[in-house]
């Protein structure tokens, strides 16, 4: 008796402290009381629940954005990208300067310039963007960065493995970072292939079994490729062959994506982010040198490029952040495309004022989805978004992995970035802002083709839903916080 008396007594104690520190570090309220709540009604469980998904990092400093310990050259370096920024927002004032207020959030949070002179590509599918990056590979000359979440040890994966390593062995440095989850079939074979081709290859917060439970949570979603400082890519396609829809492919599912290539000042802040998640994977020290920033405006091409980053490590929710200046900016239309869609209360207020308030708001999301937890989360919001006004699609034609946004056929965000708590709270994110017209009319085109191989939903035979399917997506909601 004397020890489960010790053992009840040291248990309390335990629990307690926790639910010290729940309070403590837990911003949302709501989140607060449910891992409170878990904690005290589910022993063991609802504190191994809390460490492993709930403890907040954005408190805490991964590593320093930095990229050089001379505090002097650092400030210099934020007064030049705010001058050139004002420079930017006036050289054309009637245009952009209707999005100054969201250029001037991500200039104050992310310190993330408004570049001129960019020339960028819409890329469609993995059949568009894997030879343009191969073709853009081959022309290296100097260096080739890479940073993915999933790298398949698959045909394509192979195929840009042998590009990489014929460059490094040309003398290109060729870096590359992986997510160690989202990439874990390369780590033996692939990798090692890599290395000893001369490429320089490092997983993005490693997974050890005693830090299991906290880095496998925070991972690294990002998909970049900066060659020479001059050339960029991002978007939602990372390395796989199911990116890639043949004709030939019978029974394989018809994915659908969007990527960006962007040439010009545009990719300075995406080279930026490289280097400093290099510095911490590699624990090496590069610092802004000029031959890692090569970059040139393109002479006749005005097109404005500004990049939103964010992870568990900043101190805000910068992409969450500039998703909702830019539809709370919206006097005509917004047209979202997004796999996952768990928003939150911020954003999902955003949209409902922006569709009473006279907005048109569309939403595509997948009919077919990769994740039936993450759906039916999702699903629990389309009710009250499609008694607001919003227009939901279900993609019909495959899976849509595309995360793009349009406002007024003004400017157009295309990134890695999910609509979903982890994408704003949890991962390692990049989106490229791209304040263009006659781009935006081209993404809004690409989604009004996308929605003739949708199913508009129905606001009557929505809410004419069995119970016990309302009931199933109200629980997979609860998780909304780490899906």
């Amino acid at each position: 008796m004397n020890w489960i008396l010790l053992f009840e007594i040291c248990y309390g104690i335990i629990l307690a402290l926790v639910c010290l520190r729940i309070i403590y570090d837990t911003r949302n309220s709501s989140k607060t009381v449910s891992y409170l709540l878990l904690a005290v009604f589910v022993p063991f469980g609802g504190m191994l629940f809390y460490f492993m998904f709930g403890i907040n990092y954005r408190k805490r400093i991964l590593y320093s954005k930095k990229l050089t310990t001379d505090e002097k050259r650092y400030e210099e370096l934020n007064k030049r990208i705010i001058a050139s920024t004002k420079r930017n927002l006036a050289l054309d004032a009637d245009g952009i300067g209707n999005e100054e207020g969201l250029v001037n959030l991500l200039l104050r949070d992310n310190l993330s310039p408004l570049t001129n002179g960019n020339l960028v590509k819409l890329l469609i599918n993995g059949e568009e963007k894997f030879p343009e990056v191969i073709d853009a590979l081959r022309s290296a000359r100097k260096h080739i960065h890479l940073e993915y979440y999933i790298y398949e040890n698959d045909i394509i994966g192979n195929m840009i493995k042998d590009v990489l390593i014929e460059k490094a062995r040309e003398g290109v440095k060729v870096r590359f970072i992986y997510d160690d989850y989202g990439s874990r079939s390369i780590r033996k074979k692939l990798v090692k292939e890599l290395r000893e081709g001369g490429v320089e290859a490092y997983p993005f917060n490693r997974i050890r079994l005693v830090y299991f439970a906290n880095r496998i949570n925070y991972r690294n979603h990002r998909k970049m490729i900066i060659i020479d400082g001059k050339t960029g890519f991002t978007g939602g396609i990372n390395v796989s062959d199911k990116y890639i829809n043949k004709p030939d492919d019978k029974g394989k599912m018809y994915w659908r994506d969007t990527h960006l290539r962007i040439d010009g000042p545009g990719i300075l802040i995406l080279q930026h982010i490289f280097l400093c998640d290099w510095n911490f994977c590699s624990r090496q020290k590069l610092e802004s040198e000029p031959t890692l920033f090569d970059i040139e405006s393109r002479p006749g091409k005005k097109v404005y490029v500004q990049i939103a980053s964010s992870g568990p490590d900043s101190p805000n929710s910068t992409i969450m952040l500039s998703l909702l200046r830019a539809i709370t900016m919206a006097k005509k239309e917004i047209l979202i495309t997004t796999p996952y869609f768990i928003p939150g209360g911020s954003i999902m207020d955003g949209i409902k004022m922006a569709s009473l308030g006279g907005v048109s708001v569309k939403v595509l999301v997948p009919g077919i989805s990769d994740s039936k937890i993450v759906n039916a989360a999702a699903r629990s919001y389309y009710g009250e978004m499609l008694r607001s006004g919003v227009e939901i699609y279900f993609y019909r034609k495959g899976f849509i992995h595309a995360k793009t946004m349009v406002i007024d056929n003004s400017f157009a965000v295309i990134g890695t970035a999910n609509m979903n708590h982890r994408s704003f709270n949890l991962d390692f994110e990049v989106n490229a802002i791209i304040y263009n017209v006659n781009f935006s009319e081209n993404v809004s085109k690409v989604f009004h083709t996308d929605i003739l191989d949708a199913e508009k939903v129905s606001y009557d035979r929505w809410k004419m839903r069995p119970v016990y399917i309302k009931l199933a997506e109200r629980i997979a909601r609860l998780l909304s916080p780490v899906l």
